[in-house]
């Protein structure tokens, strides 16, 4: 991953609750992410409806606008003031030129697919008990980093059902 890091040239600051990107608009950067935290979600009318997380040495992007060069659904939003290196994809379509990069790409498109996958589990699961289980065995780190409200909308339950489970 050091690799695709170094390939950023800019670096920017959003404050906390500043959108990075958008509902509806096309997002074709990856961002690595030095300090702070996202979340990503999408904004349904209703309610929003968080379905992955970004913070310190994570990488994040709107994939499906990146893959696609298409508008997307997804919003990223900051959680906390958050400093974020951008790697544009002609940055990274010239990395890929290389065969090795290519490989390790296709290792963190893979390991996206498993997490995706994992989520989609998790989401199933009709007991609150055991989605707060696989995610904290998951993603530890993830109970340090974002705060109680986010996880619980992420976890579909509300912030007084994941504060009873954490504390039992």
């Amino acid at each position: 991953m050091k690799e695709i890091i170094e390939l950023s040239t800019k670096q920017i600051t959003i404050k906390r609750n500043d959108f990075l990107k958008v509902k509806g608009s096309v997002d074709t950067n990856i961002y690595y992410i030095e300090k702070g935290s996202v979340c990503v979600f999408v904004d349904d009318a209703e309610e929003e409806q968080i379905i992955r997380f970004g913070y310190q040495d994570n990488l994040v992007v709107s994939i499906d606008s990146f893959l696609s060069n298409q508008p997307s659904n997804l919003c990223i939003q900051a959680i906390k003031k958050t400093v974020v290196k951008v790697i544009t994809k002609q940055q990274f379509e010239t990395f890929l030129s290389i065969d090795a990069n290519r490989i390790l790409w296709t290792r963190i498109l893979e390991n996206l697919v498993l997490q995706q996958l994992e989520r989609e589990i998790d989401i199933l699961i009709s007991s609150p008990k055991e989605r707060y289980q696989r995610v904290l065995k998951r993603s530890p780190q993830l109970f340090q980093e974002i705060p109680e409200k986010y996880i619980a909308n992420y976890l579909r339950m509300s912030a007084e059902t994941l504060s009873r489970l954490k504390n039992s």
